[in-house]
């Protein structure tokens, strides 16, 4: 018998002072089996990081073609492509051709070897971000996982909290690439 999904539910009141975007989503997010509770936890971040009405998450690493969060416009328009972890090579280009802003969160012990083995290939890419969440963030991240969730995300400038009500982690990112018009 095939394992299935675990579901977790996530009410995620979002401000982002950078973006004037202040809302409460409702989540449903579905955990593979093969998924663990850190990287469930970082989809819930990137969702918050560029939180969007129409921005969904996909069936991820069930489907091999789609990401695992993306905003696509009225028209079927891909604008915002996100991956978690560390996609190969050719997954990244076809999603920047795909694509009109990439952006990748990779948050493993294993980033900087991933990141060292890629980075001069992809150095060219117009529309690509790639973000790293160090090992110990995204363990305590993990942490928070419960299958019901009250979350809140406080966004400015450079710093973002992450909270559960009882516990708050200040995020922070090394930034791996950002396109050349962002920096």
């Amino acid at each position: 018998m095939a394992l299935k999904a675990t579901i977790f539910k996530a009410d995620l009141q979002i401000s982002d002072m950078n973006r004037h975007y202040y809302h409460t989503h409702s989540l449903t997010v579905a955990q593979h089996p093969s998924e663990t509770d850190e990287r469930v936890m970082v989809r819930l971040l990137a969702f918050a990081c560029h939180a969007d009405e129409a921005l969904t998450f996909t069936k991820g690493i069930a489907e091999a073609d789609e990401p695992d969060l993306w905003h696509k416009d009225l028209t079927g328009v891909i604008k915002l492509w996100i991956e978690i972890g560390q996609p190969d090579e050719r997954r990244i280009l076809k999603a920047c051709g795909r694509s009109e802003q990439v952006v990748i969160y990779t948050y493993s012990s294993h980033s900087d070897i991933w990141w060292k083995q890629l980075s001069s290939k992809l150095a060219r890419v117009k529309n690509l971000t790639v973000m790293n969440l160090p090992e110990r963030l995204s363990k305590q991240l993990a942490a928070l996982a419960q299958r019901s969730m009250q979350l809140q995300c406080t966004i400015q400038e450079e710093q973002i909290w992450f909270s559960n009500g009882n516990e708050t982690l200040q995020i922070e990112f090394e930034t791996l690439q950002m396109p050349a018009n962002k920096n």
